[in-house]
């Protein structure tokens, strides 16, 4: 995983917070009677592979062998796979060694201090395409080398050792150095590489104390602890009716996994249909955890329970997806899955994987031909290609592959149309310029268009309007083009589209306040969908905050998690005197849900940076205090503490400590963008104002994709008495951000108060037609009307 891999991961960033105690009018009545004591059955334990199999010898069989049986191996003569016979490997000036000793497997490579070092091998992770190995380090962690071995045959390139960040120098004190945070196994992988998995973080001594009832991914890791299940079996096997059933349905299964469905073709049909109850979502949910991109809410998978009960995940975010929803970063398969024809329709994932070898039950057109019927599709006709050749097979338009980990190839799983249209119209990739590299775009599209009669596509029109491919959409609220709030607020009540499309397109509105987003809030806030209902809660932040508790606060007693405790960081700072009667009791549930999600990754600094945060929002002074200084304590690289450490002292008008720790953080990431820019604010109410402007610029230059930056740099050059530079600096933005407000507002008042009114004009046009229903642009626009003849 990268660095903005790394810088996405944990994902909870806080919305806001505020005072949650009940006002006067909200004291809760006398307590409720006690519920009378109901014997309860015991909560069930995990037994292990030996107690499964003894039934399951044929799912154990399966099972053998496969990702989840080697996904975590003790270092042996049978499990490590690479070559420890003096073997060695140089990347950026650095010379490792593998090498045997007393039996144990070793490397001599770049320790946490910048010298060479050996450090014995204590586990293997994973086998094929590529293997991975975890040192020992103190306090209980275990690190990942960046050293991998490629497990391919030598034919194909493999059998060699590789670094999983080949083309970058990894300095030891970078936060992907393997002794780093981000290359910890005990956060980063273990939960989903064994079975019943506790982390163990003990934060007052910063150690781990990490435990699992398997070292892989066993039966329970999947089914649940198994104990009443093998009551339930004994019981049966004795003749005990009585008890068998005590279970009822359930065979005594912590998670039911049985799939009651199954595919028919009607007659004459080209694609069977699913007959049988709907997937009840556990397949899913249980899959999810280990196959998506999300950040932890909880202490760790909980077998059985809904997905958004214990994570949160992203969505088609600019930098992980690409516009059209193909996978670009390292987001594993359940984002596109949940995009696809085939989820809406029905399929799970055992419908093509063996669950238990996760094999494909067959070559992959094979596992097709189930559902869509050969003779219609398996045809020159269908594909384009000849018959066997490459091209022909299914998953080669409709599964393209991405490399990650420099050698393991994983197919996009949202089994969409090759578009080459969308290439040309919004630079994503297509299967058929995949393939034939040394063709273009341009051509793919004719010869799609020559081949099934389409006509060739126009290109991407602006204003957006709806209907359109949603990649479109998407890519148009991505630019801020105008038009792209109406149509995707369009995009999120059109309920035909994929819920994560729908949840998409709303978290895209979070920061354009309007009507278009009101409706779309509204809408999305009842949607039957929770991950529209989670979407609804980020997008609302550009509403009003008596709006935001009218529409939000009913997801506080939300089903799931994850929506309740967004709702609630959301609803925190809304004043009491805007809550509806006896709502705003329950925001005190929702945060003490909230925190205990932080504190589910104490061993973060992101956890530390919501908290400070939280107590900031109550004024809180030193309990936030002491919740940065712990993050700066976990994790000096994360930057974002730096800027809210300082800006606490802000609010203590404590700018010359604050200058202190931004300059701290400065020291260890001279180029942080964020940092420069907090910096340059910081200097501007200090009155230094040279000092502030070469800050400000410096942010801006390093991060020319962030449009406030750029305004704010521009205003501080016109507000020192470089006004011709300021123009400068917002022209160029606005080149670069046609669409942003600020700018075009900014450049609209500056030229009218120097006079030149033609121009002034020009840029609050282009205002007035983002936001024709804004009344400061209706306001600008009319006053320039009434100026004197154009200049």
């Amino acid at each position: 995983m990268g660095r903005q891999g790394i810088a996405l991961l944990l994902g909870l960033l806080l919305c806001a917070a505020g005072a949650c105690s009940p006002t006067q009018d909200e004291a809760p009545g006398a307590p409720a009677p006690a519920a009378p004591l109901v014997e309860t059955a015991p909560a069930p334990e995990y037994l292990g592979l030996a107690a499964c199999a003894d039934c399951h010898a044929e799912e154990a069989e399966r099972w053998r062998g496969s990702h989840h049986d080697l996904a975590m191996q003790e270092a042996s003569d049978e499990s490590v796979l690479g070559d420890f016979a003096d073997a060695a490997i140089t990347h950026f000036g650095v010379t490792s060694s593998f090498f045997r000793q007393d039996g144990g497997f070793f490397v001599r490579t770049e320790g946490p201090d910048g010298q060479l070092g050996d450090f014995e091998i204590a586990y293997t992770f994973g086998f094929d395409p590529l293997q991975q190995y975890l040192v020992r380090f103190p306090g209980g962690r275990l690190q990942a080398l960046s050293l991998a071995w490629d497990a391919r045959p030598a034919e194909a390139g493999g059998q060699r050792w590789f670094h999983l960040y080949p083309d970058e120098a990894i300095a030891h004190d970078d936060i992907l150095h393997w002794t780093a945070a981000a290359q910890n196994w005990n956060f980063m992988c273990a939960d989903c590489h064994s079975t019943g998995l506790q982390k163990g973080y003990d934060l007052a001594e910063d150690r781990y104390e990490t435990t699992w009832q398997e070292l892989n991914v066993s039966c329970e890791a999947c089914h649940g602890p198994g104990s009443a299940h093998v009551a339930w079996a004994e019981a049966r096997a004795a003749g005990a009716e009585e008890g068998a059933s005590a279970e009822g349905g359930s065979l005594g299964l912590a998670v039911d996994l049985r799939n009651h469905g199954q595919w028919i073709f009607d007659p004459g049909a080209a694609i069977a249909r699913r007959q049988g109850p709907e997937p009840s979502g556990t397949e899913l949910d249980t899959c999810a955890p280990c196959h998506a991109r999300r950040a932890a809410i909880g202490r760790g998978r909980e077998p059985g329970a809904p997905f958004l009960d214990s994570h949160l995940p992203t969505l088609l975010e600019a930098g992980l997806y690409h516009a059209d929803g193909q996978i670009l970063d390292e987001v594993y398969v359940w984002g596109s899955f949940l995009q696809s024809r085939m989820h809406a329709k029905g399929v799970a994932c055992s419908d093509c994987h063996d669950p238990h070898s996760l094999a494909l039950e067959g070559e992959p057109s094979d596992v097709c031909a189930r559902c869509h019927r050969p003779e219609v599709f398996a045809t020159p006709e269908h594909h384009g290609h000849a018959p066997g050749g490459e091209g022909s097979r299914c998953v080669d338009c409709h599964m393209p592959a991405r490399t990650y980990m420099v050698v393991d190839p994983r197919r996009d799983h949202s089994f969409r149309v090759p578009r080459p249209d969308l290439s040309l119209k919004l630079g994503v990739p297509n299967a058929c310029t995949g393939c034939h590299s040394e063709r273009s775009d341009t051509w793919a599209e004719e010869a799609i268009a020559a081949w099934r009669g389409a006509e060739r596509s126009s290109p991407m029109q602006y204003p957006i309007h709806y209907p359109t491919h949603y990649g479109e959409l998407l890519a148009a609220g991505q630019r801020r083009l105008p038009g792209a709030e109406a149509a995707l607020a369009k995009l999120v009540q059109n309920g035909e589209q994929p819920p994560m499309v729908r949840a998409s397109a709303l978290q895209l509105l979070r920061d354009r306040p309007g009507s278009a987003t009101l409706d779309a809030v509204a809408a999305g806030a009842g949607d039957a969908d929770p991950l529209v209902r989670l979407a609804a809660v980020e997008a609302s932040q550009a509403l009003d905050p008596g709006t935001r508790v009218r529409l939000i606060a009913p997801l506080l007693r939300d089903p799931l998690r994850a929506v309740r405790i967004q709702a609630a960081s959301s609803l925190a700072p809304v004043p009491p005197q805007l809550w509806p009667r006896g709502e705003r009791a329950r925001l005190a549930d929702g945060l003490a849900e909230y925190r205990e999600a932080q504190h589910a990754n104490a061993d973060r600094p992101e956890a530390h940076l919501n908290l400070g945060a939280l107590h900031a929002q109550f004024g809180e002074h030193a309990e936030a205090r002491r919740e940065y200084e712990t993050a700066l304590r976990l994790g000096p690289h994360f930057l974002p503490t730096y800027v809210n450490l300082a800006d606490l002292d802000r609010q203590l008008d404590r700018d010359e400590a604050g200058e202190q720790v931004l300059r701290r953080g400065l020291a260890i990431e001279p180029e942080s963008a964020d940092l420069q820019h907090a910096l340059g604010l910081l200097l501007v109410r200090e009155q230094r104002h040279d000092e502030a402007v070469s800050a400000l610029g410096r942010a801006a230059e390093l991060a020319p994709d962030r449009a406030r930056y750029a305004y704010v740099y521009g205003i501080a050059l016109h507000s020192t008495g470089q006004a011709e530079r300021g123009l400068a600096v917002l022209a160029e933005a606005q080149r670069r951000h046609p669409t942003d407000w600020e700018i075009l507002l900014a450049l609209a008042s500056f030229h009218r108060d120097a006079g030149a009114v033609s121009k002034a004009r020009d840029y609050a046009a282009r205002l007035l037609a983002l936001d024709p229903e804004n009344p400061q642009a209706q306001a600008l626009a009319r006053e320039l009307a009434g100026e004197g003849a154009p200049q």
